[in-house]
């Protein structure tokens, strides 16, 4: 896995790097602000090289508000197979809906606390990377939580509820069954039901593991 790290603090920079080389993963590149990231980016793809995963801090130089996820937004367009993990010292729920709002797939949004469980943090980088989805606990419970079209989720359960927001952590089915403590067959049944419920169909395949989160953020 090929990744560039944006982060203007230098030791948590550091600190990432050391994490994802020392798993066998290659760091490419490592910059300190919005404008340097998207140039690197760009660089590299011009070359043939695009990495597979970006992880960016929302808060960059020179203002430290919206620097970094508005970089985010802009790579993913310009280049729609790049993953992008944005981490975050707090859930700031515009920048979650304006990153998510667009195609889900290959993208991530983490608080930064996330990065001191290791193996947390490296499988979400990767399951990115991989075009999944890793959404930190507290920003999936707030974007359900506040969004405009709660509706869209009234048919649902309890049970399905909290499976869906399992489901939007990246979380795979056995990895909920254990969470809930009940079958993975029980777990597939849920997932179905959510599915049958949001009007997802077969066709948009695992895709809709996440749509099923995520497409009551569109307008």
């Amino acid at each position: 896995m090929r990744v560039v790290i944006a982060e203007d603090s230098v030791l948590l920079r550091e600190g990432l790097t050391r994490l994802l080389t020392d798993r066998g993963h290659e760091v490419v590149a490592g910059v300190g602000d919005a404008d340097a990231l998207v140039k690197t980016v760009s660089d590299l793809a011009e070359l043939g090289e695009l990495p597979d995963v970006v992880v960016a801090d929302v808060r960059m130089p020179p203002t430290h508000t919206d620097e970094g996820v508005r970089a985010a937004v802009l790579l993913r367009r310009l280049h729609p197979g790049l993953g992008v993990l944005v981490l975050s010292q707090y859930v700031e729920e515009r920048y979650a809906t304006e990153l998510l709002a667009g195609s889900s797939r290959g993208v991530g949004y983490l608080l930064k606390d996330r990065v001191a469980d290791v193996r947390e943090f490296v499988d979400a980088v990767v399951r990115v990377a991989e075009g999944g989805t890793a959404l930190d606990p507290e920003v999936v419970a707030q974007l359900l939580g506040r969004s405009r079209k709660q509706d869209v989720l009234t048919g649902l359960t309890p049970r399905e509820r909290e499976v869906l927001g399992l489901m939007a952590e990246g979380r795979t089915n056995s990895a909920i069954a254990r969470q809930l403590v009940v079958s993975d067959g029980a777990v597939e049944k849920h997932v179905s039901n959510i599915f049958l419920k949001l009007g997802l169909t077969p066709s948009d395949g695992d895709h809709r593991r996440v749509l099923a989160v995520l497409t009551y953020l569109n307008s």
